[in-house]
């Protein structure tokens, strides 16, 4: 769970995040394009890449390579437990 909330930890990354639940499976190229156009954020792809690999190891973004382009994909999978943890009724923890 620590990856997890060291990946949301970064606004960058959160954007990132927003991006591609607005529009799962972009490209590197893509998600540049629309964090520049919609967050104001000039980061070279070397940037977001890195940024990409942090959500990656933390499970949140999930990759598939079609020829020469890589597409990112949002994984809310790891937020689950966090969601059940803190936010439901029955998911409150006695210890």
């Amino acid at each position: 769970m620590g990856d997890v909330f060291k990946a949301l930890a970064d606004p960058t990354r959160r954007a990132i995040l927003d991006e591609l639940t607005e529009r799962d499976g972009q490209t590197l190229f893509e998600i540049c394009t629309r964090l520049i156009n919609k967050h104001g954020l000039g980061s070279s792809r070397q940037a977001i890449s890195q940024h990409l690999a942090v959500l990656e190891d933390a499970g949140l973004v999930e990759t598939r390579r079609e020829g020469r382009y890589k597409f990112h994909h949002i994984n809310v999978g790891p937020l689950e437990p966090i969601v059940t943890r803190w936010l439901s009724p029955n998911g409150r923890r006695t210890t």
